[in-house]
C-alpha cells in the first residue's frame, strides 16, 4: 500500500513524517551538491566578486522564511512566465509535495554553503599543489583529497541542511499549502491540529520533531568532536 494512502483504524496517518522525510532527503542530496559547487566556486573568485555572490547566496538564511516563500511563488506560481513555461510540461511546483522540496532547498542551501565554504577555505592548499606537481587531475584532486580533508565540515553542513528541511515551516506554508495526504508537512500539521484547537495531535507531532531533531543535533556534535580531535592529531 502506497504510503500517502497508510491511514490506521483509528483514523491517524503517518503521512506528515513520510513527506517531511522525503522531503529532507531529496532536498539535502541537491543541497549537498549545490552547496559543495557554490563554496568552491566562491572560495576562487575575486574579492569584490566573492562578497556580492556570498551575499546572494546567504540571503535565505537572514530572510523571513514566508518572504522567501513568497519569492518562490513570484517565480513558480502558475501565473507567471516560469510557472506557465513548467506546466506545459506537466511539472507544478505550486501545491504539491514536491513543491516543498524547491523550498526546503531555498532555506537550507545557505547552511551547507556556507559550512562548506568555511571547510573549503581552512584547506591546506599545498596538498591541491603537490597532487597537480604528481599530474593529478583538478577533478580526482578536489574528490580524492580536498573533499576527504574537508569531510567533517562537509558532514556537519549536510547534517544542518537535513534538519532545517525537515522542520522548515514558512517557505512551504506558502508555496505547497497544507493538503492533508499530499502536501501536509510535519510542520505544517502541527500549525493545522492546533488552529483547529486538537491539543493533543499537535504535541505528537512536535515531540515527533524534537525526537528527529535531538538525533541530528547528536550526530552534528559527534561531527565536530571528531572534527577537533583530528585537529589535535594533526597538530604539531
Amino acid at each position: 500500500m502506497h504510503m500517502a494512502e497508510y491511514v490506521s483504524t483509528a483514523g491517524f496517518s503517518w503521512f506528515p513524517l513520510w513527506n517531511s522525510l522525503r522531503i529532507a532527503l531529496i532536498s539535502s542530496i541537491l543541497v549537498f551538491f549545490l552547496g559543495i559547487f557554490s563554496a568552491h566556486l566562491v572560495s576562487r573568485l575575486p574579492k569584490v566578486v566573492k562578497g556580492i555572490v556570498d551575499a546572494v547566496l546567504t540571503l535565505p538564511m537572514v530572510l523571513p522564511p514566508t518572504v522567501c516563500g513568497y519569492f518562490l511563488i513570484l517565480i513558480f506560481g502558475v501565473r507567471r512566465p516560469i510557472g506557465q513555461w513548467l506546466a506545459q510540461y506537466g511539472i507544478r511546483f505550486v501545491m504539491t509535495w514536491y513543491g516543498g522540496i524547491i523550498s526546503s532547498v531555498t532555506v537550507a542551501l545557505p547552511l551547507m554553503y556556507r559550512t562548506a565554504r568555511g571547510a573549503f577555505e581552512s584547506f591546506d592548499s599545498t596538498l591541491a599543489q603537490a597532487g597537480q606537481t604528481l599530474g593529478l587531475s583538478n577533478t580526482y584532486i578536489f574528490w580524492r583529497i580536498r573533499m576527504p580533508a574537508c569531510r567533517q565540515g562537509i558532514l556537519a553542513g549536510i547534517v544542518l541542511a537535513f534538519a532545517r528541511a525537515l522542520g522548515e515551516y514558512g517557505a512551504t506554508s506558502m508555496l505547497i499549502g497544507y493538503t492533508p495526504g499530499r502536501t501536509a508537512t510535519i510542520s505544517t500539521t502541527v500549525y493545522q491540529l492546533w488552529r483547529t484547537n486538537d491539543e493533543a495531535g499537535a504535541m505528537f507531532w512536535v515531540l515527533v520533531n524534537l525526537a528527529i531533531s535531538a538525533v541530528v543535533l547528536l550526530a552534528v556534535n559527534l561531527l565536530e568532536d571528531r572534527q577537533k580531535k583530528a585537529v589535535k592529531q594533526h597538530a604539531p
